[in-house]
Formats: structure tokens, C-alpha cells, sequence
């Protein structure tokens, strides 16, 4: 590796990067990702996807609270590519954010450097390409924020980390699976679920081929371990569960939640959560690790099953006999969104601050902007099957739009999204909403599609504070948590029902608000929160970074990228013929 070559050299470098930074006093973390394709048969059959150094998954992103973070990306892809942080909340920062309303693309053989600063927040996410469902072929990897040293975790420090990577998969590449969307068609049933990149054990003969790789995690009787489970699939959600073991929950993306024992547990697409797992079972023989699809007809789906094995040391045999039990709630419409309404916030619990998290009352605050985001299956528009939020389906950005703002474009987006569902054919549009700055705003998202969505925010948590089936009204307040909800930055809404959410708006920039269901995503169902200080002084929004990239109008301002190969880190080509001067006199 170039630097443990050239450690001088790339001292000198960080010192003049450093010193080009807003970043003061706490620490860096560097990170190198090179994005590409291999090919690999996790369903046996074989197929490229996307790898991340060479690795599918990707690596882990390991960081701490206020560390400043350098991510030099490289895409060896054969198009354009854009890396989002999933729940990481870049204060005053979306020009890092990593979709097309924040960044304009990484052109195939380009670098781009991402910095951002991991400010008040620990906890559990995960990174991935957000661009033509990139991430149905992989690009995928953990990131993890550690507490402080001085920051205690309400729990007895585990044993070791686990991280488990779940996800519906297709044997088709994101390349096909465009073309099926683009033809108006669904993507129908998934080929698979795969856990941390691989197929499942060969626990049925009929449903499983021979000679598939499957995960194996080692552990240590008597140990408790923290498992960071994540659903990085395309559009299904997964029941998880561990034969025979109990899954006490702990943290969701970013929050401690009051400590509960679950035998099983929905997650969601695009969800994060940690359990702390104790081996208190015999070695008798090892157990499944099991996510299987929910909501779905167990019959048909029987095959869409991943199943991994947890092996203890001194285990005495394989995993044998039938798999542990999916939930049992065909005549129970309400035992997932009960499992749901169970979770909640660890008030007593410090998180990224020494202060308890619990001090911010927000069943207190004034609501000052109610928005219902109503959502219906995919109808034609123009001709083109497509996904809507209050009958708009988005368009996707030419150009930032906190750049477009910045160059004083117009005719780019309007601000004028609806904050009710609107009685009138669904348009194609690129459509923000206008967030008042320091507000505290409430959203109801309103599924009345026939399958579960996930939902997502990026640049915030809100609070959940309500779920039900049915239709909302404002009756629909009296029953809302107004104490000990959980803050998060994903959250599933129920067909047929709604979902509820807070959302303090103290984070400046555009923050994109989607569907985590890839299909629903490609197809439109998204908007964005333009969050504008009007008395902006730059103490508020960052400017946009030195290497930032230009696209559509502006696209002529692009320079062409030099590939020196060592250039990493973002450094601009003045720093770097300096330093390269330098380095060459040393060897003199």
C-alpha cells in the first residue's frame, strides 16, 4: 500500500489537506473504497456484482463520535456512481450526502473524495451506491460509530462485534432489473436471501442446491456478543431470528432503546438495529441463523430463505432438523406493528453527549408544518409506469440543487410540494419541500399501496410517535407517544396505515426524503427537504467543497480529472506537484 511506501510523503499530505479543512482538533480517519465489478455465485449461479476492494460486502467503516472522515472513492464501474451514508447525519453538510440532489455523479474511472464529520451520533448504519439500483447488485458495506471513551454504553461491554447483512437478492443484475422497471413491469419475486454476500446453509435438499456458499459465524459459549443486523436488499422485509437464542434489542440506528427480549424480529428495508446475543446454549450441534421474507405467501416464497450457521468453538455437530419457526400472524394483522410500537427510546441512556438523550422533551413542542405524504401503487404517467408521493413523481436532478442555488440557476426545481394529497392526475415533476429552518415539522406517511415501505431521511432522526392501520386525521394525535418514541432515520409504514414522525429542522441543506424500496425509489418516490437559514452568515451551511463536481448546466465548469494514481485523499494538483517536488528532492 502507497502509504505504509511513502510514509513521509503522505505525512506531508494529510498535514496539507489538514490544513485545507474546516476540521479543528478532533480526529481523522481515512478510508480507501474502490468500487468494481467481480464475479461471484451466492445463488450458484454466476454473476457480476458490485465489490468494494476487491471484497463483496464491502468493508467496515469503523469511526467514533466527532471523528472527521476522508473517503477516497474510486469507481472502476462502467457508469456513473454516487456513495450514500445511510443515517450518517452531516451537520450543515449535504454536499457529502452522496445522492443526486446533494452530489453530481462519479464518472466510471474517476476518484472523488468524500469529508464529512460524524457529529452526535454512535450507532449502527450502513454505506452504498444510490444511483439505477446500483445496490441490488451489491456496493454495500457497514459502517459503525463507536462511543466516545468518556461516553459510557448502557450495557455490559460485549464480547465482540458481529455484523450480519441481510437482503433479498436477484441472480439479474441492476442493469436488468432497470430494463424490467422501464418496461412497466414488477420485479416480481426475489431468487434468494443472502446473509453477509452468501446463500443459505443446505438445511432442505429440494429448496437448496448443493455446493453453495453459506456464512458461518464462530462464537464462544457462555459470551454475549453485539450483532449489528442490517437489510440492505432491494424491496423485501425479513424476519431474523437465531434457533433457540433470545435477540435482547439495544440500539437503532444511532439510539439505545429500552432493553426487551425478542425470539424473532422484522427488519425492514434499509433498517438497522444491534442485539446483544448470549451463547448460553449446549454444543450439542450448531444453530440456523435465519431472515426470511415477510409479508409475502410463505408457500411460494419458501425458497426466498437465508440461513446462515452459528457455530459455537466446541460444537459437537452441524445444524440438523426444520428451520425456527417464522411468526405465526395470519389472523394477527397487528402483531408485526405492535413488535413495532414496542421499541422503545432508553431516555436514562447517554449517545454521542454525556447528557441524557432523553432530556429533549419533544412531546412539548409546537408543530410548525404538517405535511401527509400519501403514496399509492405505481400508475402511468406519460406513458411510463411510475411511483408517487401526492401524486408527483420525481424527476430525477440534473444538477444539485444547492448548487444550482449557489450559481443562481433558475427553472431547476420548484418549491411548491404539496403538504396534502392533492385531488388531481399524478404529474412528473421535480417538486421540494420548502422546510422552514429551526421548525419543527410533522409527517404522516400514508400507505395505501398494497405492499409495506420503508421510508427514509437522510441528513436527521425523527421521532416515531405513531402507527396505525387505517386512514390519518388529526383525531389520530391523541394517540402518539409523546415521551420515549424512538429517534431514527428509517421506518417502515403498513399498507393500508400510516406511520408518524417529528422531525426537529435544525440541520441546513437539501436532505432527500425516499422510499428504501429500490423499485418504489427508481420509480419516482422521493422528494426533498430544502432547509434554508435565511439570515445565512456561513456559520450555518458549509460551503460546497473545494473538489466539488460540476454536471448538467454547469457542466462545462468540470475540469478534466488528472490521474496521478497517488493523488488521493482529494488533493488538488497544486498541493500534490508540490509535494511531489518535495518528495523528489528527499530522494536526492
Amino acid at each position: 500500500m502507497a502509504l505504509s511506501a511513502f510514509p513521509l510523503f503522505f505525512s506531508l499530505l494529510h498535514i496539507a489537506l489538514l490544513s485545507t479543512l474546516c476540521f479543528a482538533g478532533d480526529p481523522t480517519v481515512y478510508s480507501d473504497l474502490r468500487f468494481s465489478y467481480i464475479t461471484v455465485s451466492p445463488l450458484g449461479v454466476p454473476q457480476r456484482v458490485i465489490a468494494i476492494n476487491g471484497k463483496f460486502p464491502g468493508p467496515v467503516l469503523n469511526v467514533t463520535t466527532n471523528n472527521n472522515v476522508i473517503v477516497n472513492v474510486k469507481n472502476d464501474l462502467d457508469e456513473n456512481l454516487l456513495v450514500t451514508w445511510s443515517g450518517v447525519q452531516m451537520r450543515r453538510n449535504s454536499w457529502q450526502d452522496g445522492v443526486l440532489g446533494t452530489n453530481c455523479p462519479i464518472p466510471s474511472k474517476w476518484n472523488w473524495t468524500y469529508q464529512f464529520q460524524v457529529k452526535d451520533q454512535i450507532g449502527s448504519f450502513f454505506y452504498f451506491p444510490s444511483l439505477g439500483l446500483q445496490r441490488a447488485s451489491g456496493g454495500f458495506g457497514p459502517i459503525i460509530i463507536n462511543n466516545r471513551e468518556i461516553i459510557p454504553i448502557p450495557f455490559a461491554q460485549p464480547d465482540g462485534d458481529i455484523i450480519i447483512l441481510i437482503g433479498d437478492w436477484f441472480t439479474q443484475n441492476h442493469s436488468a432489473l432497470r430494463a424490467t422497471l422501464d418496461a412497466g413491469k414488477d420485479l416480481g419475486m426475489p431468487d434468494g436471501v443472502l446473509i453477509n454476500g452468501k446463500g443459505p446453509y443446505r438445511y432442505n435438499n429440494t429448496l437448496v442446491s448443493d455446493g453453495i456458499d453459506y456464512e458461518t459465524i464462530t462464537v464462544d459459549p457462555g459470551k454475549t456478543y453485539r450483532l449489528r443486523v442490517h437489510n440492505v436488499g432491494t424491496s423485501t422485509s425479513l424476519n431474523f431470528r437465531i434457533q433457540n437464542h433470545n435477540l435482547l434489542l439495544a440500539e437503532t440506528e444511532g439510539r439505545y432503546t429500552i432493553q426487551s427480549n425478542y425470539t424473532q424480529f422484522d427488519i425492514h428495508v434499509g433498517q438497522s438495529y444491534s442485539f446483544l446475543v448470549t451463547m448460553d446454549q449446549n454444543a450439542s450441534s450448531d444453530y440456523y441463523i435465519v431472515a426470511s421474507a415477510r409479508f409475502v405467501n410463505e408457500s411460494l416464497w419458501q425458497r426466498v430463505t437465508g440461513v446462515a450457521v452459528l457455530h459455537y468453538s466446541n460444537s459437537k455437530g452441524p445444524a440438523t432438523g426444520p428451520l425456527p419457526d417464522p411468526p405465526n400472524d395470519f389472523y394477527d394483522k397487528e402483531a408485526s406493528m405492535n413488535q413495532a410500537r414496542s421499541v422503545r427510546q432508553n431516555a436514562s441512556a447517554s449517545g454521542a453527549r454525556p447528557n441524557p438523550q432523553g432530556s429533549f422533551h419533544y412531546g412539548n413542542i409546537n408543530i410548525t408544518d404538517t405535511y401527509v405524504l400519501k403514496v399509492l401503487p405505481p400508475e402511468t404517467i406519460n406513458g411510463k409506469v411510475r411511483a408517487t408521493v401526492n401524486g408527483i413523481s420525481f424527476l430525477k436532478p440534473k444538477i444539485p440543487f444547492r448548487l444550482a442555488d449557489k450559481h443562481k440557476l433558475r427553472g431547476i426545481y420548484k418549491l411548491d410540494f404539496p403538504s396534502k394529497p392533492m385531488n388531481r392526475p399524478p404529474v412528473m415533476d421535480r417538486s421540494l419541500i420548502n422546510a422552514t429552518y429551526r421548525g419543527f415539522m410533522e409527517i404522516i406517511l400514508q400507505n395505501n399501496d398494497t405492499t409495506i415501505q420503508s421510508f427514509h431521511l437522510d441528513g436527521y432522526s425523527f421521532f416515531v410517535v405513531g402507527m396505525a392501520y387505517g386512514d390519518w386525521s388529526e383525531n389520530s394525535r391523541g394517540s402518539y407517544n409523546k415521551w420515549d418514541g424512538l429517534s431514527r432515520c428509517t421506518i417502515q409504514v403498513f399498507p393500508g396505515g400510516w406511520t408518524a414522525i417529528l422531525i426537529s429542522l435544525d440541520n441546513t441543506g437539501v436532505w432527500n426524503l425516499r422510499s428504501e424500496n429500490l423499485d418504489r425509489w427508481y420509480l419516482g418516490q422521493e422528494t426533498y427537504l430544502r432547509i434554508v437559514n435565511p439570515e445565512e452568515n456561513g456559520e450555518t451551511e458549509m460551503a460546497e467543497p473545494d473538489n466539488v463536481l460540476y454536471c448538467g448546466p454547469l457542466h462545462s465548469l468540470q475540469k478534466e480529472q488528472i490521474h496521478s494514481g497517488v493523488g488521493t485523499f482529494g488533493v488538488s494538483l497544486k498541493i500534490y506537484t508540490l509535494l511531489l517536488a518535495l518528495f523528489s528532492a528527499m530522494l536526492i
